[in-house]
């Protein structure tokens, strides 16, 4: 289909042919002939790209035999685009305006620029487009080399909030005269108001941030959490909150109780939280139970309890049978998405030691920073993590990884993250046959031992590495498994 393109560039010129996608009720609606901008990345971005653009396009093509195609709109973000447009143009305008128009896009590494300015260019473009979810699939692939004796058990998907918490960047080094003002006030009149926090006080010399974390932030992200796990089935229809709920209990504590308000509410028809299920479980297993008796089931050391605590206790249970007894009990629950929550210290650990427990880990933006590169690495690494940002409006696609300038332009580095950002893409676009000969071509690569040398020299035994380019082909010689 020949367009007319809407927006103006300066330096752009966009494609002749192909339609935008555009978004309805935050979903995508994407016509046959897709412009989707593409940044090519700084760094090893020059020998990444290529290989990706060379599997997502024979994978598409192969798929739909020429009834569907992409038409790449290439931009420019980080050193690249400051050659193009200058000096400190790290995120020109004619990309912010690229993606604004054709609503979902893809890029390799870029380079957080030092010194002033911008401090990290993702997430400018996760702010500027308000892609509150970013969204990482940690899955093994066979053959992989892992440090883990059983990385096949993990298969998550980590939900991080991308817009709230400490990585809004509200803070103020400790010699501002702003931040030291702001010190003085809390410690003279905003913590003394407070009856609960004593005699506690900022020490004098100290860097300061906000954390702020919203109802609205929290459900719009959980919501999002929820509904990827309804498209997933049996025991992975399930959504962890992670969090530190205990320790900051009106942020932390407020995202868990927010996302399960959310659950019980909006999702009530497709929800059960993990307390009601042991509640319905209970009755199922003896069907005479009392309501004491299932009391004491969900609430370790009930009968040390006080009576007002007992009752309270005891309400929850009537509660949940009232509610829920008839709709979700009776095993109907066991078919619906299970929604409990974690202290995110406890996470690390259960990653790594049951992980087969885990499905959709929904967290803060910190808290997912950390699980999510933790839980990469137990299936092999970043250079094998996907990711994606996504809001109501726009949605973009990137490597996890970093730019990596030494091995640039040498046709060396694995190029499986952004690959496997692109098989997402296609997955958030419907084009599902597409994404699987992807899935299966890398998998079957990587099992014949045709990989880069990063993991190619964690193999035993050890095998002779391939080129980036050279994986990329591997990848669709192999379409299909």
């Amino acid at each position: 289909m020949v367009i007319a393109p809407t927006a103006s560039y300066d330096k752009l010129t966009a494609p002749s042919s192909g339609t935008a996608i555009r978004f309805e009720n935050g979903l995508p609606v994407v016509p046959n002939d897709p412009i989707i901008p593409f940044i090519r990345g700084d760094g090893t971005g020059v020998d990444i790209w290529p290989a990706t653009q060379r599997v997502l396009d024979a994978a598409v093509a192969k798929a739909y035999g020429g009834e569907r195609r992409i038409e790449w709109f290439k931009v420019y973000a980080g050193d690249e685009a400051c050659e193009l447009y200058g000096t400190y143009q790290y995120l020109p305008q004619d990309t912010l305006t690229a993606i604004e128009e054709y609503g979902v896009a893809i890029k390799g590494p870029l380079t957080t620029p030092i010194g002033g300015g911008i401090r990290s260019l993702n997430v400018a473009l996760r702010q500027i487009f308000d892609l509150y979810c970013c969204v990482r699939p940690c899955r093994y692939y066979e053959g992989t080399p892992s440090p883990h004796k059983r990385p096949q058990d993990l298969d998550v998907i980590v939900y991080r909030e991308n817009t709230e918490d400490i990585y809004m960047g509200i803070e103020w080094a400790a010699d501002d005269p702003v931040g030291i003002e702001l010190i003085a006030y809390l410690n003279d009149t905003v913590i003394p108001a407070n009856g609960k926090l004593k005699g506690r006080r900022i020490p004098e010399g100290s860097g300061i941030g906000i954390k702020p974390v919203s109802k609205f932030g929290t459900q719009r992200h959980v919501r999002k959490a929820i509904q990827r796990a309804l498209q997933l089935e049996g025991a992975k229809r399930h959504v962890t909150l992670v969090h530190k709920g205990n320790i900051m209990k009106f942020t932390e504590g407020a995202f868990r109780d927010w996302g399960y308000e959310l659950a019980t509410t909006e999702f009530r028809d497709a929800c059960v939280t993990e307390r009601e299920s042991w509640i319905l479980g209970n009755l199922e297993r003896n069907h005479g139970l009392s309501i004491e008796d299932n009391a004491r089931l969900i609430e370790p050391g009930y009968d040390s309890l006080t009576p007002e605590k007992k009752e309270a206790v005891d309400d929850e249970v009537r509660g949940v049978l009232a509610a829920i007894g008839e709709s979700h009990g009776y095993g109907k629950w066991k078919s619906l998405v299970l929604v409990d929550d974690r202290i995110a210290d406890s996470i690390f650990q259960q990653i790594q030691t049951r992980p087969q427990e885990y499905s959709v880990l929904c967290t803060l933006n910190l808290n997912g920073d950390y699980v999510s590169d933790a839980a990469a690495a137990v299936v092999g690494g970043l250079g094998m993590a996907p990711g994606a940002n996504i809001g109501d409006k726009a949605a973009i696609f990137e490597a996890t990884h970093g730019t990596a300038p030494k091995h640039a332009g040498l046709d060396r580095i694995n190029p499986g993250s952004v690959i496997l950002s692109g098989v997402m893409m296609l997955e958030f676009m419907g084009w599902q046959e597409a994404a699987d000969l992807i899935t299966s071509g890398l998998s079957a690569a990587i099992a014949n031992g045709e990989v880069t040398y990063d993991l190619a020299r964690l193999m035993e035994p050890r095998v002779e590495p391939v080129s980036c380019s050279g994986f990329a082909e591997a990848v669709v010689r192999h379409f299909g498994g």
